[in-house]
């Protein structure tokens, strides 16, 4: 795991922590003033380590210190019943003086035991994809620049229901939705509509991971073959909410991608996660660059949209051609 993103989610962890601690600290000063008995129950509640080392170290028999230790518990037990009692006589939920971590299972400390939380990595996970996402063009293609004017007679008729299918997409997107396949030369806008979906979906709180797919199997391929070996960003590209891997078919033909690609999809699959993955191949192509399993998943178990039109990058430059 790369080290500064080690360290920004064990301080972001440690400001949950201590919010979460002065939070605390401030319901305890406005109970002790609202609700005295309940002070002194707590007063008493902290002295008890007191009183069982005092027991412990008495002269009495193991059979009297056992039960003095036990009688001990049983009042601590019924101070906090009473403490609770009164919270809810006073309008309080009753875990109102209880520190509310974010993380129940390592208290906002990031270790569960001597492993890493899941939380910890889930952090790292998300802090991983930020980063990746703040190096491509994210916040530059939304659904409001995507412009149909530049598609004409069936390929306008067929853009426009690719472009429809999407917002209703986004509209109902879950985490369990469907996984698409973009397929089209290149300069059709398969990029922008990727873009524009990942922006909404990221705007309803799911995790989304974009990237080449050259990108993507270089960071996983570099992490399998370091000698200190993690698998933090085949993680992330595994459990991600969303999945955008551009451009498939860039990267260079090698049994490593090639396995790497299959695993991918077919994980994704078998955790119902969507994917969107898009191409300037088309199906022949992708049947001669791929093996059958991959070949057999994207078209049977992807929604397949074919882009069709001429190259609007292209267009765009003509029409700022000055004219002679």
């Amino acid at each position: 795991m790369e080290n500064k993103i080690l360290e920004k989610a064990l301080l972001i962890l440690n400001q949950r922590r201590t919010k979460a601690i002065s939070e605390n600290e401030m319901r305890i000063q406005e109970i002790n003033t609202k609700i005295p008995q309940i002070k002194e129950i707590n007063n008493m509640l902290f002295n008890t380590s007191k009183e069982l080392i005092k027991i412990m170290s008495s002269r009495e028999s193991e059979e009297v210190k056992n039960k003095m230790i036990e009688q001990t518990k049983r009042n601590n037990l019924d101070a906090q019943v009473l403490a609770e009692n009164l919270l809810r006589k006073n309008g309080y939920p009753a875990d109102y003086l209880n520190i509310h971590f974010n993380c129940q299972k390592c208290h906002d400390t990031g270790y569960n035991g001597n492993v890493f939380c899941e939380c910890f990595q889930k952090l790292c996970g998300t802090l991983r994809a930020r980063e990746i996402n703040n190096n491509s063009k994210l916040n530059l293609s939304t659904f409001e620049t995507f412009s149909l004017g530049y598609y004409k007679g069936n390929d306008y008729i067929t853009m426009k229901k690719i472009f429809n299918y999407a917002i209703e997409y986004i509209e109902n997107f879950s985490s369990d939705s469907k996984s698409l396949l973009f397929l089209g030369e290149t300069g059709l806008g398969k990029t922008h509509l990727s873009l524009a979906i990942a922006n909404v979906v990221i705007q309803k709180g799911y995790s989304v991971l974009y990237d080449s797919s050259i990108n993507i199997l270089r960071n996983i391929e570099k992490e399998h073959f370091n000698h200190e070996y993690t698998t933090e960003i085949a993680d992330l590209v595994m459990d991600t909410d969303l999945l955008i891997i551009d451009d498939l078919g860039t990267e260079y033909e090698t049994k490593f991608y090639s396995s790497t690609v299959y695993n991918i999809i077919n994980t994704r699959l078998n955790k119902n996660k969507p994917t969107i993955i898009s191409t300037n191949m088309n199906f022949e192509a992708i049947k001669r660059r791929y093996d059958e399993r991959v070949v057999s998943r994207l078209t049977s178990m992807y929604t397949c949209l074919e882009f069709k039109g001429e190259d609007v990058r292209l267009q765009i430059k003509h029409r700022n051609v000055p004219n002679k």
